[in-house]
């Protein structure tokens, strides 16, 4: 996998199943500690997450 678009592949798998499930979260929150910053398009994508979820049309589980 090419790691320059995991979180955008995470984000979009997200989108896709309408679910931010906790193994979605930690494959984010990994994918940010390993990089050890943020490009500007996955904040975008992060930025479009959670407007979803604002907006109720993604939401956040404990499982899948």
């Amino acid at each position: 996998m090419d790691t320059s678009h995991i979180i955008r592949l995470l984000v979009e798998k997200a989108l896709y199943i309408k679910r931010l499930t906790p193994e979605i979260e930690n494959g984010i929150n990994e994918e940010l500690t390993r990089l050890g910053h943020i490009s500007e398009v996955d904040y975008e994508a992060l930025e479009l997450l959670m407007a979803e979820m604002d907006a109720g049309r993604v939401q956040l589980v404990s499982s899948v």
